[in-house]
C-alpha cells in the first residue's frame, strides 16, 4: 500500500519513524481518519479543520498547506487502486533529542482498506458497558488511546462491543465514537462537554432537526438507562444503536423508529457528498 512521510511518496513498509520520535517516547501526536466512498474522499474539509484545530491546540507544525494536503490524499487514493479506503493522518512531536520538548513534526499519511459497518450489523445493533474516566485534552483528537486498549479484556469479559465513558457529572463519548439518546418525549440530546467533536456527530446534527427536536446538553447516566434509543456515531459506524447496555435492555432491543430515520438521512447525505 502507498503511504506518504513528510515529503516522499513510498511504500507503508517503509513509512519508518525514528524512535526518538515524541509519538514513541512520550505517545505525543495527534491523528485524523477518515475514508472514501466510490474513490472519493467523505467530508475531507471537516476532517482537515479537525486536523488543523487539534496541530494547533498541540503546538505541532504541519510544514503542508491545505491544497498541499489535499493534493497528496488524492494522489495516495489515485495509487492504491481502493475505492473504500481509510485515510489517516499523523502528526508527531518529532525526533526529540531530549525525548520530552517538541520539534519539528514528522506527518505520515496512509490509505488502506476499511471496513465499514453493514446494514445487518446496523439491525442488531450492540451491547455496551459503561466506565468511570475522563480523557486527556478531550477536544484533541490525540493518539492516547491507552485507557481504551487496556479496557479491551473487560469487554472481551463482558461480551460487550465497546465502552462509553462517564465522568463526575455525566456520560462523554465512547473512545472512537459519540453518543446520542432519544428521550422519551421524542428529542434527541447528545453531550457537548469534555469530548472530541466527531464529524458525523456533527452531520447527524445538522440532519436531525427536520426530523426531531435536538439538544446538545450534560446527559446523566441515570438519563441514559432510560433512554428511549441509544446510539453512537464514528467514520466507520456510520450510526450504530446501542441495544443493550450492561444488563439493560434499551427500547425494544432493536433500533428505534427515531434511529431508522436520522441512519437513512446520513446515507442520502453520504451519497451527496
Amino acid at each position: 500500500m502507498p503511504a506518504f512521510i513528510n515529503n516522499d511518496f513510498v511504500d507503508s513498509k517503509n513509512a519508518l519513524l525514528h524512535i526518538s520520535d515524541l509519538s514513541i517516547q512520550r505517545g505525543y501526536a495527534i491523528f485524523d481518519f477518515f475514508r472514501t466512498v466510490n474513490g472519493k474522499p467523505l467530508f475531507m474539509e471537516d476532517h482537515l479543520d479537525r486536523f488543523y484545530h487539534s496541530a494547533e491546540k498541540m503546538f505541532l507544525q504541519i510544514d503542508k498547506n491545505r491544497e498541499e494536503l489535499i493534493f497528496i490524499i488524492r494522489t495516495l487514493i489515485e495509487k492504491s487502486e481502493i475505492t473504500e479506503a481509510g485515510i489517516r493522518m499523523m502528526l508527531t512531536g518529532g525526533y526529540s533529542p531530549d525525548g520530552y520538548n517538541i520539534t519539528q513534526s514528522n506527518l505520515v499519511i496512509t490509505c488502506n482498506p476499511v471496513r465499514i459497518s453493514s446494514e445487518e450489523e446496523f439491525e442488531k445493533g450492540i451491547k455496551i458497558i459503561t466506565y468511570k474516566y475522563q480523557r486527556t485534552l478531550p477536544h484533541i483528537k490525540s493518539i492516547d488511546y491507552q485507557m481504551a486498549v487496556w479496557l479491551q479484556s473487560l469487554l472481551k469479559e463482558k461480551k460487550a462491543a465497546d465502552v462509553l465513558y462517564y465522568n463526575q457529572d455525566s456520560i462523554t463519548e465512547f473512545p472512537r465514537s459519540n453518543v446520542f439518546i432519544v428521550t422519551k418525549k421524542g428529542i434527541l440530546v447528545t453531550p457537548e462537554e469534555n469530548i472530541l467533536m466527531g464529524v458525523t456527530r456533527k452531520k447527524i446534527l445538522s440532519l436531525a432537526p427536520t426530523i426531531m427536536p435536538v439538544e446538545e446538553r450534560n446527559i446523566t447516566p441515570d438519563e441514559l438507562l432510560n433512554a428511549s434509543e441509544v446510539f453512537l456515531t464514528s467514520t466507520t459506524k456510520k450510526i450504530m444503536p446501542v441495544t443493550v447496555i450492561g444488563d439493560k435492555v434499551i427500547g425494544n432491543q432493536a433500533p428505534g423508529d427515531y434511529t431508522r430515520k436520522l441512519y437513512r438521512a446520513f446515507l442520502d447525505a453520504e451519497q451527496l457528498s
